[in-house]
């Protein structure tokens, strides 16, 4: 079969391509090149503009497309021309679609989108809702040829999290000498993680399946585990890899509770237990033969240890951070003017004056972009 990956590079994009490739053609849209080894090929450019889009999906017919891209609005304008150049479309949904459930989660599990009373929380499109309406532009297309995944928490080396925290927001403190900040309203809930090699299993499994045309699947490790018992795991790592005790202080609340834009996934995804029933998926894959995390994450943990590389770090998350454990990040540690300007904002409660300085700095933004036209 063709398989056309769209942005395959990613926890769950990059142990799917080496699955698909035991025994198809692969084809992988990505920003960045990428060499084309074996059946495997790379094609370079951004699978959200259009007119790209477009001839990627003409240059050959596809036996089933994978879904990894994050739309925005434009989904329902793309939508049509995905379906109509496949046999199976496989949309990525995620797990945060599920509203709070005391019994473990299945597929019909209701989601927040149909259950929630929040009206202010309903006039967003914050990622589970519009993971879900985007679920519904599916089934209102008039199409059959879908199946929708809707993954848990997936880590591999490169992605660890910790509660709401990716680990640019807690092992990168680590690795700099300072402490990790988390918080009691999170450390003791129940979580889901699952490994990404493990969720492209769940994934490969589905691909070219007649029985899953018009289904919907989560693909989760059997059991659940504590976000303590996640952080005594890398803390674990973490002691015996650098010789020290790491410190870990706990607040009463997230510090991310302190950013209007990211609440949502904090009380309606992080406050609740999440355990499910991943028999479905099981149909297809052994889920028993999937790695458990208290494993798995000593494992990511160890071989990003060996080589660490982190991306972006949120400056603003890092001074709150930094004011909960009474540290501070060395000035020179941050780059560029603007950043070391919003971490001193929120490291000394000046929070206040960023409705002054972000507009500046998007200004200034704009005209470097237009000088370096």
């Amino acid at each position: 079969m063709n398989i056309l990956v769209l942005g395959g590079t990613g926890a769950m994009g990059r142990p799917l391509v080496q699955e698909l490739s035991k025994e198809h053609t692969v084809f992988v849209t990505s920003r960045k090149p990428h060499p084309s080894t074996g059946s495997v090929r790379y094609i370079l450019g951004n699978a959200k503009d259009l007119t790209f889009l477009e001839q990627a999906l003409t240059e050959r017919h596809y036996d089933a497309i994978v879904d990894f891209m994050v739309w925005t609005t434009e989904f329902e304008a793309v939508l049509p021309m995905l379906l109509q150049n496949t046999d199976q479309y496989v949309f990525i949904s995620s797990a945060r679609v599920y509203s709070q459930s005391e019994e473990p989660i299945t597929e019909s599990t209701p989601r927040l989108l149909d259950v929630s009373d929040d009206q202010i929380y309903l006039r967003t499109n914050e990622y589970a809702l519009a993971k879900a309406r985007e679920e519904d532009l599916l089934r209102k297309s008039g199409s059959k040829n879908y199946t929708i995944i809707r993954p848990s928490i997936t880590y591999n080396t490169h992605r660890l999290q910790l509660g709401v925290f990716e680990k640019e927001a807690w092992l990168y403190r680590v690795l700099h000498g300072r402490s990790i900040v988390f918080s009691d309203d999170i450390a003791d809930k129940l979580t889901t993680m699952t490994l990404g090699d493990d969720v492209a299993k769940g994934i490969a499994s589905i691909v070219g399946q007649d029985s899953a045309i018009g289904e919907t699947f989560h693909i989760t490790y059997p059991t659940s585990l504590l976000w303590s018992d996640v952080l005594h795991v890398y803390l674990q790592v973490l002691e015996k890899h650098l010789g020290r005790k790491v410190n870990v202080v706990m607040t009463k609340k997230c510090t991310n509770l302190l950013f209007p834009a990211r609440i949502y996934q904090v009380i309606y995804c992080r406050y609740f237990n999440r355990t499910f029933d991943n028999s479905k998926i099981g149909q297809y894959c052994d889920v028993s033969k999937f790695t458990a995390p208290e494993e798995g994450l000593v494992q990511c943990l160890q071989r990003f240890l060996d080589s660490p590389s982190f991306s972006g770090i949120d400056w603003s998350l890092e001074a709150l951070n930094d004011k909960a454990a009474n540290e501070k990040t060395p000035i020179s540690e941050i780059p560029g003017i603007g950043s070391k300007v919003f971490y001193l904002l929120y490291r000394y409660d000046l929070q206040w004056a960023e409705h002054l300085l972000r507009p500046l700095f998007k200004i200034k933004g704009k005209l470097k972009s237009i000088i370096h036209k």
